[in-house]
């Protein structure tokens, strides 16, 4: 069993890191930044914990210097907070891509953003996916995070969940309750109840 985990372990050390560093990628568009400065408004002496603005049936896109799309964000519904600075999204879905092609998608039922994009707070079904992709014409297997709440430090290029994750990869599970990842070290740590089920790899 401690072979099985360890083996595990391994696997998703050398993929993982792909996973996020995509995901991070989409630290520049935070939509706060995109939008016009025509929506700020002078702060008041005291200012309420209300929504300056809303937004629905919303989509940001990004662009690199050839016309490709990059990244994409897209949400039911948005409301920004200006007391606290932080911006409340509604059925989360981002896309992602990096120079090297590989794709991220990002889903939730709910967003939190910090206005400096430095936190985003994903809760409720929260699902990261990397599709299947091929590297050196060999199969890469999709792999898939899920949890009801993780914690990404945008800058910091970490994610954090405090509550119960499951990392799929191909057919392999792994589950811990708790999960601290840093994808600058390529190093994470699964604490809790940790379990893993490794499936033999298929010659």
């Amino acid at each position: 069993m401690m072979n099985g985990i360890r083996r595990l372990l391994d696997r998703l050390a050398l993929y993982l890191p792909a996973v996020l560093m995509a995901l991070f990628a989409l630290g520049s568009w935070w939509l706060v930044r995109s939008l016009p400065s025509l929506l700020a408004e002078p702060k008041a002496k005291q200012v309420r914990h209300e929504p300056d603005y809303f937004l629905s049936g919303f989509s940001v896109k990004s662009f690199d210097s050839t016309g490709r799309l990059t990244r994409e964000l897209s949400g039911d519904r948005a409301q920004h907070f200006p007391d606290i600075d932080t911006l409340d999204i509604s059925q989360v879905q981002m896309r992602g891509q990096n120079q090297e092609g590989k794709r991220v998608i990002a889903r939730s039922d709910r967003a939190i953003a910090k206005g400096d994009g430095s936190l985003v707070t994903f809760i409720g079904n929260v699902q990261f996916t990397q599709p299947a992709s091929m590297k050196a014409d060999k199969p890469q297997a999709a792999i898939e995070l899920r949890s009801q709440e993780i914690q990404a430090f945008v800058k910091e290029e970490r994610l954090v969940s405090h509550v119960p994750v499951e990392i799929r990869r191909g057919q392999d599970v792994f589950t811990a309750e708790r999960m601290a990842m840093n994808s600058k070290t390529g190093e994470y740590e699964l604490s809790g109840k940790v379990r893993g089920v490794v499936n033999p790899a298929k010659r």
